[in-house]
């Protein structure tokens, strides 16, 4: 991005000059602002924009800020075509540890990937913020993937590059970012759900139609269909974040929609003769599948 494209887009903003003059808003919000213009935009700012930003960030205007009038900032950087510019902007400024501590945790963090390298969290979180992106994901469904792996930032390191209990550690991190941002109620309800199904819906497998079942019940999918397709969109972003991965179908989430067609018909009153007549629909849809692949 060109200086006159950067210092139009500033102005547009804030006014005519206030590329270097902060006093015609709040200087931490200013900050987010920025951040959030150069997501919208294409390539990385210069030295002297992220030198402007740091000075910002180090006058400590972003310590008495208020997170709830932050939050339309973030939603603009998060909803932009390349979120992780808007993470990269306020880490590269020392804005992110500032304003999502939790986040800014993550980055150095290993986790195990499928292949035979390891991956960094951080880095992970924001080539899934991209896919989600690049899929026109909904606002909860960006959320989500910023805050789910919140609780793996300080998992004992003996454990590593394996994060045992970041489930409990993460749930009162995100209520807590949520209370701090005032959040809506979706993007709430979103991230606690993939923080404790996201792994689980990566390993389902056909092998085992009882607990899919069980899990469809689990994920919303027969009761609240538009948060389950939700989580569908988190889990398929995670997954492409991945090496090798961007751009391609996600495999579990074709599985979960041959099981949710087949109880489609299923209508039990009766939970235990439900639940096992689920079990039963999805196994036969499954052989079914295997076969079909199979002879096909």
């Amino acid at each position: 991005m060109s200086r006159k494209t950067l210092r139009r887009g500033f102005a547009m903003a804030f006014g005519p000059d206030s590329l270097f003059d902060y006093g015609q808003t709040d200087p931490g919000l200013s900050v987010l602002r920025m951040a959030a213009l150069l997501a919208e935009a294409d390539g990385d700012p210069d030295e002297e924009t992220l030198d402007v930003l740091f000075e910002q960030v180090e006058a400590g205007h972003l310590v008495d800020a208020d997170p709830a009038q932050m939050w339309p900032e973030l939603v603009r950087g998060l909803m932009s075509p390349a979120p992780s510019r808007l993470i990269k902007t306020l880490r590269d400024c020392g804005a992110l540890v500032e304003i999502l501590p939790e986040v800014a945790a993550l980055f150095g963090v290993p986790q195990i990937s499928d292949g035979e390298d390891e991956v960094d969290l951080g880095e992970h979180l924001m080539r899934s913020l991209d896919a989600a992106g690049k899929g026109g994901a909904p606002l909860a469904v960006r959320f989500a993937l910023l805050a789910m792996n919140v609780g793996k930032s300080d998992s004992p390191r003996e454990h590593l590059p394996v994060h045992y209990r970041h489930v409990e550690r993460g749930r009162p991190r995100i209520e807590d970012i949520c209370a701090r941002f005032r959040t809506p109620a979706e993007c709430k309800a979103l991230a606690l759900l993939a923080l404790a199904e996201c792994e689980r819906v990566h390993r389902v497998s056909k092998m085992r139609a009882g607990p899919v079942a069980l899990m469809l019940e689990r994920l919303g999918a027969f009761d609240a269909p538009e948060r389950f397709q939700e989580l569908m969109m988190v889990c398929a972003s995670d997954f492409c974040a991945h090496a090798g991965r961007e751009g391609k179908p996600y495999p579990k989430a074709a599985l979960l929609e041959i099981a949710l067609k087949a109880c489609a018909e299923i209508a039990e009153n009766d939970l235990e003769a439900r639940q096992s007549a689920r079990a039963e629909a999805i196994a036969q849809a499954f052989r079914s599948e295997r076969w079909a692949s199979e002879v096909g």
